[in-house]
């Protein structure tokens, strides 16, 4: 069971909508290459507000992810594509279904 999660909370710059959204996909294929990302969710809350959610079965994996190419690249099109302070929120899973 996944039991090491990772929230991120993304604000679009105003007409930047669809490269997040663009940026978003490419995560998820990227996350491909990840064998310690149990699970990986780019979502969208409201116009202009996004969010990634990641499962890992234990904290090496959330480790190996957060030090890989997509919190790189995330952190390298922040000035770009996002108008909130990126923050990584860690997270334990208590329950899963």
């Amino acid at each position: 069971m996944a039991k090491q999660a990772i929230w991120v909370m993304l604000k679009a710059k105003a007409g930047k909508e669809n490269d997040v959204e663009a940026f978003l996909s490419q995560g998820a294929a990227m996350a491909n290459d990840e064998p310690e990302t149990v699970n990986w969710y780019g979502v969208k809350m409201a116009p202009g507000v996004y969010g990634v959610f990641d499962t890992f079965d234990d904290e090496e994996g959330r480790d190996a992810h957060l030090n890989g190419e997509i919190a790189k690249a995330l952190m390298a099109s922040a000035p770009e594509l996002f108008d909130n302070e990126i923050r990584i929120e860690k997270m334990e899973i208590i329950a899963i279904k």
